[in-house]
């Protein structure tokens, strides 16, 4: 069985760029929604007992129904981390070094991932990942998560509609920018990086 994990944040804190009432749905409604049924997939089966992670990669290519609330989950959790109060703007540490040698700078990173993001038709996510010795940006579609393809997912841009609409209705680009300027979790990058 998994569960909804605690928010790192109070539900308000991330205002007015993503508010309390975004978060009520997101978080209270869809988040939990994929948590419910998954456990009610799981339940009684050999997966059971797995992690998330395992259930994920177990359920690629074989259940897409259990893969694509699974993978949801674990997006939406990594999500939620990617972001904090008072963050956004360039990063420090070694993820801003590796930034300046994969794409020559913060500036040209900001323009590919907002890029990424915008261009991503329909449902889905841009991710900043490290493959290799360098970082690239990605963006899967629907429930696709970069966890099933090898690399190293350091940071994620929800941009299903219901992450943005109550609070910048059609207008992603503008979310986009919010999420770099005020948003982004470079400290959980950094994190993910030094795994």
């Amino acid at each position: 069985m998994i569960e909804l994990p605690e928010l790192p944040y109070d539900r308000k804190a991330l205002a007015p760029h993503i508010s309390e009432n975004t978060i009520n749905f997101h978080y209270g409604k869809h988040h939990k929604a994929y948590v419910d049924k998954v456990n009610s997939l799981i339940e009684g089966g050999k997966l059971a007992t797995a992690s998330l992670e395992e259930i994920v990669r177990a359920a690629k290519g074989t259940d897409q129904g259990l893969f694509n609330n699974a993978a949801q989950v674990w997006n939406h959790t990594f999500y939620w981390r990617s972001m904090r109060p008072n963050g956004g703007g360039a990063p420090k540490g070694d993820i801003a070094a590796m930034i300046d040698r994969s794409f020559g700078g913060y500036d040209a990173f900001s323009r590919q991932f907002a890029d990424a993001g915008a261009g991503q038709f329909g449902s889905g996510w841009a991710w900043l990942v490290k493959a290799g010795d360098k970082l690239e940006i990605r963006k899967t579609p629907n429930a696709e998560t970069p966890l099933t393809e090898g690399v190293t997912p350091l940071l994620t841009m929800d941009v299903w509609e219901h992450a943005y609409y109550l609070d910048y209705q059609n207008q992603r680009p503008t979310y986009i920018g919010k999420f770099l300027s005020d948003l982004v979790n470079w400290d959980f990058a950094n994190e993910n990086l030094a795994r």
